[in-house]
C-alpha cells in the first residue's frame, strides 16, 4: 500500500498549489516579503505608524457550506470566509493586512478547492488585505469524500491611539445601518432544517419579483472593510462599530455599547427584506427567534456623533452601500444596561 492507496493524492496536492499561485499572489501587498512556498507568509508592516497595535479574528462559513457544496457553490463560500472574519478585525478601527485559509477535506477536488481559494483571493482583493498562505488537509475517512470544511484567519493593524472601543460614544450619537446582502453567513442550521421539513424544492421562487431562493440563499457576505477604509479616511469621528453575525441585532449591536449606554432603534426606519419573511412564513419561526438568528437586513452598524451622520451617509453612499439611520444611543436604565431598546419583543 501507498499513501495515494489511503486516500491521500500528494501529487494532486502539489498541482493544487501550482493551480492557485497567480491569483494568490495577485492579493499581496507591497509589504509582503516573498512568495508562496515557505514555512510561514513574512509580512512588514505598513511605514509610518508609532504605536502599530496588531487586531486578530478567526472565523469560518459553518453549515452555509452544506448547501453550497450540494449545489457546487465554491467560489462564494470562500467569499464568505473572509468577510466574517474581515468585518470582525475592521469593527475597531484596523486595516486588514493578511488573510490565512485553513481548507480540510475528505479527498482533494482540485476543481471545486481552486473555485473556493479563488473566492477567497477575490474577498482580499476587496478587502486591501493579502492572501499570505493557508493549509490544504487531506483526511480520507474523518470527512466524506468531496466534502470539505474551511477556517479563516485574518490579521490588520491600528494606530493604539485610533482604536474604536466605544469609550468615546456618549449617549445622543446616532446609530446608522448598512444594509445586509441576504443571510450572510448565519442562520443555515434553521434554514436547512426549514427546506428539509417544508420539502421545499430548491429551485423554487420566492417573494413578489419570483427571486431563485438558492441565489438568494447563497448570495456571498456583504464586505464592509472599504466602508470603514473610506469613513476614516474622511476623518469620519467613528465611536463604535458592530457586525451583524449570528445572534442578529440584539447580541451584536449592544458589543461596541459601554457600560451605562444602550442601543435604541427604530424597526419602522427599515423594510425586511422579503426572503427574511419568507423564511418565518415557511418555517413558522417565532418573532424572538426570528432577531435572535438572522440579520434582518442588517449587515453592519456605525455609531457616530450626530453632527456627522450627513457625512457618513453620504460616503456609504458613494460605496454603494445602502444605509439609513436607525436609532440612537441613550442613556440605561440599569437592568438594561447594554440591551438593544425598540425590540417588538421584551427580552429578545
Amino acid at each position: 500500500m501507498d499513501y495515494k492507496t489511503s486516500g491521500v493524492n500528494v501529487e494532486a496536492g502539489r498541482a493544487f498549489v501550482q493551480r492557485i499561485k497567480s491569483c494568490v499572489e495577485a492579493t499581496h501587498r507591497a509589504e509582503v516579503i516573498g512568495g508562496m512556498g515557505g514555512f510561514g507568509g513574512l509580512m512588514r508592516l505598513p511605514h509610518g505608524l508609532n504605536r502599530p497595535v496588531l487586531v486578530a479574528g478567526t472565523d469560518g462559513v459553518g453549515t452555509k457550506l452544506e448547501l453550497a457544496q450540494e449545489h457546487q457553490a465554491h467560489f462564494g463560500v470562500g467569499i464568505d470566509l473572509v468577510a466574517m472574519c474581515v468585518n470582525d478585525v475592521i469593527t475597531s478601527g484596523a486595516e486588514p493586512l493578511f488573510f490565512l485559509d485553513y481548507i480540510a477535506t475528505g479527498s482533494l477536488s482540485p476543481d471545486a478547492m481552486a473555485e473556493v481559494v479563488e473566492g477567497i483571493a477575490q474577498g482580499c482583493r476587496l478587502s486591501g488585505c493579502a492572501l499570505l498562505g493557508g493549509e490544504t488537509a487531506e483526511m480520507p475517512g474523518f470527512y466524506s469524500s468531496g466534502r470539505y470544511d474551511l477556517a479563516g484567519f485574518c490579521v490588520g493593524v491600528v494606530e493604539e491611539d485610533q482604536i474604536i472601543d466605544g469609550s468615546k460614544m456618549r449617549a445622543g450619537d446616532q446609530i446608522i445601518a448598512v444594509a445586509s446582502n441576504g443571510l450572510h453567513s448565519n442562520g443555515f442550521s434553521l434554514v436547512r432544517k426549514i427546506l428539509e421539513v417544508k420539502s421545499v424544492a430548491i429551485n423554487s421562487v420566492f417573494g413578489t419579483k419570483n427571486l431563485p431562493l438558492l441565489d438568494a440563499l447563497l448570495q456571498p457576505t456583504q464586505l464592509y472593510g472599504q466602508l470603514v477604509k473610506s469613513l476614516i479616511q474622511n476623518k469620519i469621528p467613528i465611536h463604535g462599530l458592530a457586525h451583524i453575525t449570528g445572534g442578529g441585532l440584539p447580541e451584536n449591536l449592544p458589543r461596541c455599547v459601554p457600560k451605562g449606554l444602550a442601543p435604541s432603534i427604530d424597526i419602522k426606519s427599515w423594510e425586511r427584506p422579503e426572503l427574511f419573511s419568507w423564511l418565518q412564513e415557511t418555517g413558522d419561526i417565532p418573532e424572538r427567534d426570528l432577531w435572535n438568528t438572522f440579520n434582518l437586513g442588517v449587515g453592519f452598524c456605525l455609531v457616530l456623533p450626530s453632527e456627522v451622520v450627513e457625512k457618513a451617509l453620504l460616503i456609504c453612499q458613494e460605496q454603494n452601500m445602502n444605509s439609513w439611520l436607525m436609532g440612537q444611543v441613550v442613556n440605561s436604565q440599569g437592568t438594561n444596561d447594554n440591551q438593544l431598546i425598540g425590540l417588538p419583543i421584551e427580552g429578545v
